[in-house]
């Protein structure tokens, strides 16, 4: 994969409130990134947390689909369990 800085890279407009722009550039500061790294760091982020989520919503429910698939194979070998088992006098 490129880095960030190997990509091409194109300029979006967005629009915040005062407060949050503050918030942002104070935090740029304190990062001593510029607010556009910052931004474009956390977009990134946000991004991947989404995927994860999305794959881990997937993969349980691919999970679900085989839990309620291995239930269905019990009940159908349920009585085949004990066919070989000698029988116990009382």
């Amino acid at each position: 994969m490129l880095s960030t800085a190997q990509q091409e890279k194109t300029r979006i407009n967005i629009q915040l409130s005062a407060g949050i722009k503050n918030r942002l550039s104070q935090a740029s500061t304190r990062e001593g990134k510029n607010v556009s790294t910052l931004v474009r760091e956390s977009i990134e982020e946000k991004l991947m947390q989404l995927d994860r989520k999305d794959l881990e919503a997937r993969m349980q429910a691919a999970y679900q689909d085989l839990a309620e698939e291995n239930i269905r194979i019990c009940e159908d070998f349920k009585f085949s369990d004990a066919e070989n088992l000698p029988e116990v006098a009382p």
